[in-house]
């Protein structure tokens, strides 16, 4: 039975892993300073809870198969410290995937958008079809009770992040994986913490690219024209798929597949981005043998990923979601998409500036018009997180001028953000929440109890 030691146990890649290692029979122990629901409750349940938090480097012992490393400890976290001066194989936790996956043949789902999106749908399909596989995704899937899985499976199928490995390893998650099959969705800056020059940030996809070798299948979407151009590149032996949109049509707030049949089917994912990354999980899907056939019967079921505008609430006048766009692409396309799904109704569309990246004023600018197919924009962020994430303060006319939409309304406390949503007239308009935080602790179920009556 191997021993394994996670340094930043609680984060959400890290507890998935640490769960499923700990289910297949693997010692497990771990170490963080802060762990959040939902990673709290779901090691506890399974006694992988540290005790007490803090680093503890006693903890890590000769006897340790090796560390996994998670992005949240620093350099001179005193566990890993210890872990490199008794020489014990540390890895992060990209590197440890990539290590059981030698002998599978390997999927790698990429983008700055859509990936986590574009993985669920193929995971569900798979699912759907009782075949055999592996994963890491970033977010909950209904069904499937951790995200994720390592076993004796002949496939293993990847979010492919971009950000960085781990303190001691700068390289993205995504060049450990060594793809057989990759897809890559689209590029929008992001992550200016660690990639602040935007030619940097493409050239990490460029190497991603161009890792792939003979008799490998690139799926690329051809409507966004960075990802076009890296992937119409000649690579020796590469099968190259690019893909746009799946035909559909939008009907009293349903979204219809049109088949080559021209049969048309109902589906609960819509938006013109959901639709890319369906077309874009079937071609992936075709290259590890799951039929079109397959896939149509399959989809309708999917209804997405945790926080992937996920339905909080509704009545005949009002529909309310939530999704965890933060990134300005992210955020257009999921205004537009909501916008597009009921074309006759008011929207209020609420972003939480919360990443390093959102509440940095060199790449506020990047939100320019983002927000502008909502009828009523509006924007929160806690000068509290700001001061967390020491970063310089910025003022609500900052905001107002670099999103570049004079009907943006800003607010910098909960409290009044929900007081000014519960004033608004909910007839005939529905309302969109969109961070990667919490609204500083704002109860989104309860907001919207209140709003639907």
């Amino acid at each position: 039975m191997q021993k394994i030691h996670f340094i930043a146990i609680g984060g959400a890649a890290m507890h998935n892993l640490a769960i499923d290692l700990h289910n297949r029979g693997f010692q497990i122990t771990g170490s963080d300073d802060e762990i959040y629901e939902p990673s709290r409750t779901l090691l506890a349940e399974k006694g992988l809870l540290p005790k007490e938090m803090g680093w503890f480097p006693e903890k890590i012992t000769t006897d340790l198969s090796c560390v996994i490393l998670g992005m949240h400890a620093r350099l001179d976290n005193p566990e890993l410290l210890k872990a490199q001066e008794l020489g014990i194989k540390i890895y992060s936790y990209p590197e440890f995937i990539y290590s059981q996956s030698l002998h599978k043949q390997r999927v790698v789902i990429a983008g700055s958008h859509g990936k986590t999106s574009i993985t669920s749908m193929i995971l569900h399909v798979l699912k759907f079809h009782n075949r055999k596989f592996d994963y890491m995704v970033g977010a909950r899937i209904e069904g499937f009770d951790t995200m994720a899985k390592l076993s004796d499976a002949p496939v293993i199928v990847i979010e492919g992040d971009e950000y960085l490995s781990s303190p001691i390893d700068r390289q993205p998650k995504f060049l450990h994986y060594h793809p057989h099959v990759m897809l890559m969705s689209g590029i929008a800056w992001d992550h200016i913490n660690v990639f602040p020059d935007f030619n940097d940030y493409v050239h990490q996809f460029e190497l991603l690219a161009n890792d792939l070798q003979k008799a490998s299948s690139f799926i690329y979407d051809e409507t966004d024209d960075l990802v076009n151009k890296i992937g119409s590149m000649e690579r020796l032996g590469v099968k190259k798929f690019p893909y746009k949109a799946l035909p559909n049509r939008i009907k009293d707030g349903k979204t219809f597949l049109i088949l080559p049949n021209k049969q048309e089917l109902e589906i609960e994912v819509f938006g013109e981005h959901n639709l890319k990354n369906l077309n874009g999980a079937r071609l992936v899907l075709a290259q590890i043998g799951i039929e079109d056939e397959e896939f149509y019967a399959a989809i309708p079921s999917f209804k997405g990923a945790s926080k992937r505008l996920e339905l909080i609430g509704k009545n005949d006048n009002t529909v309310i979601y939530k999704d965890f766009a933060h990134a300005p692409s992210k955020v257009e396309a999921t205004t537009k998409a909501v916008k597009a799904q009921f074309p006759n109704r008011q929207l209020v569309a609420c972003l939480e500036l919360h990443t390093f990246s959102s509440l940095n004023k060199n790449f506020l600018g990047e939100y320019a018009n983002k927000l502008n197919a909502a009828d009523v924009p509006v924007v929160y962020f806690s000068p509290k997180t700001l001061e967390h994430k020491k970063l310089p303060a910025i003022t609500p006319e900052d905001i107002k001028v670099h999103f570049n939409n004079p009907n943006l309304q800003i607010f910098t406390d909960n409290e009044s953000l929900k007081t000014f949503l519960l004033a608004q007239s909910w007839q005939n308009t529905n309302l969109l929440m969109m961070s990667s935080g919490t609204f500083n602790g704002l109860d989104l179920g309860g907001l919207a109890g209140e709003i639907l009556g």
